[in-house]
């Protein structure tokens, strides 16, 4: 990509989006800390379905436990009734805001970031001239108050379960955009350098992400302990990740294996349990409201409802990757 590319509205990755990995060198607040569950759900995309069904299931765990919602919880959903249910919901949990909601907050527009995605090369550019567009018509209708409480959330959490450090992320170590956790990235070990580096100085057990709309967990050598680190990226909550399979997914970490009989994908480290979860929604219901928001012809629909309805060309024995 050259520099005037990099540029470009949806590529920017702005510099207030931009923290250090040391950042997440410090205590958990208190009510995310001794946690028996935790559940990670990024990239919802305003799927109210999921929303409702992801809440249905956490409500049956038991013992201390948190919710995060990792950023992106918005996009989808442009119909007000939808946009404010998501949202109050949303924020009854713990939430950190994506490049969605940090784009949605900005009165400003001092940069013209477009989507705030900081898309990467591989991403089609018609990809990206959509998702700006996305953004401006789901910009339309905010009031003062939804963007006062979006600007409000942090742009990252720390929480402990069971002594196990993660670090919550919508995108990478080192920005909220980043794409330094996705599975494409992540592929290339000459990227682990550049990922020790960033465990080392955050001195945590994992970084629990999103924002890259396709599910990872990649193991990562630890020099200075007997498990390795890892990185759960949870791909989306919202819209389907796999070929075939039209679930969205959030990650689940405890120190209680899940369910017998439950849709994951999982690992265990150490004492910990690590579950990439299925949410099961009626996606007849899923399709239908996405329509009527989204029909043909529009930027969301071109863009997404063939992911929809048939997943991407992503199979479930590509998520979990071990230290080579």
């Amino acid at each position: 990509m050259n520099t005037e590319e990099s540029r470009a509205p949806g590529r920017i990755c702005p510099l207030h989006y931009r923290y250090e990995p040391k950042a997440f060198a410090s205590a958990a607040a208190a009510d995310l800390t001794n946690l028996d569950v935790l559940y990670v759900v990024g990239g919802l995309y305003g799927n109210v379905l999921a929303l409702r069904e992801v809440m249905r299931v956490f409500d049956q765990e038991s013992g201390r436990k948190a919710m995060i919602f990792n950023g992106d919880f918005h996009w989808f959903d442009i119909d007000p009734d939808t946009f404010a249910e998501v949202q109050s919901k949303v924020l009854s949990f713990h939430a950190i805001r994506g490049n969605v909601e940090t784009e949605l907050a900005d009165r400003t527009a001092s940069e013209n970031v477009g989507c705030g995605c900081a898309y990467p090369s591989w991403v089609d550019d018609a990809i990206v001239d959509r998702s700006n567009q996305i953004l401006m018509r789901l910009k339309q209708d905010l009031t003062p108050t939804i963007q006062t409480q979006l600007g409000a959330l942090p742009m990252w959490r720390r929480a402990d379960v069971a002594g196990f450090k993660v670090a919550v992320v919508h995108g990478d170590a080192t920005s909220l955009a980043g794409w330094g956790f996705a599975q494409e990235q992540l592929r290339e070990t000459s990227h682990h350098q550049q990922v020790a580096r960033w465990f080392e100085a955050a001195e945590v057990d994992a970084f629990a992400s999103t924002h890259t709309c396709l599910p990872v967990f990649q193991a990562m050598a630890n020099p200075s302990g007997p498990n390795s680190r890892w990185v759960f990226n949870n791909g989306a909550a919202g819209m389907s990740n796999f070929k075939g399979n039209q679930a969205g997914h959030f990650t689940r970490i405890s120190q209680r294996p899940l369910i017998a009989g439950a849709s994951n994908l999982g690992i265990q480290t150490g004492h910990v349990f690590v579950d990439l979860v299925a949410i099961e929604t009626d996606q007849n219901a899923v399709q239908a409201q996405f329509l009527s928001q989204w029909p043909e012809g529009s930027d969301a629909h071109h863009s997404y409802y063939a992911r929809l309805c048939a997943g991407p060309a992503y199979a479930e024995h590509q998520v979990i990757r071990h230290v080579t």
